[in-house]
């Protein structure tokens, strides 16, 4: 998934350095701080310690993606992507998006199955926590 979000933003970078310079502070930096933001959070959702946290990145990285949705389709309208790219960015966004709404999923399961199970018992004398990772 990181590659492909990689991918897209690599892309995102090309396609927009054709937009009128007037941009450069406006829209071209607008779309590829959105492009860049998906990959980075998944990798430094990565970084963290638990799936909990990772999901608070994926989610990040899903608004992110939904930004980015809106700046191709803002992008077109004001005639900076031809219609042809913007059908194919937004494809691919789509793509990371469903991979993205998947990941976070499962990650919420896990998190709910793993607090069903938790609970504390007694083992030689010492606490010990059990839980569907154990």
């Amino acid at each position: 998934m990181w590659e492909k979000a990689h991918a897209l933003a690599l892309t995102v970078y090309k396609a927009s350095a054709a937009f009128p310079s007037l941009e450069r502070f406006g829209m071209t930096a607008q779309i590829r701080r959105a492009a860049a933001s998906i990959p980075a959070n998944l990798a430094e959702g990565c970084g963290r310690q638990s799936d909990r946290e990772l999901g608070r990145y994926v989610a990040i990285a899903m608004g992110s993606a939904s930004e980015l949705e809106y700046h191709l389709l803002l992008s077109r309208d004001l005639g900076y992507l031809s219609a042809v790219m913007h059908d194919e960015l937004a494809a691919r966004v789509v793509e990371v998006k469903r991979m993205l709404t998947g990941l976070g999923q499962r990650l919420r399961q896990n998190d709910r199955s793993n607090a069903r199970v938790r609970r504390s018992s007694v083992e030689d004398g010492r606490q010990v926590e059990l839980s569907a990772e154990s």
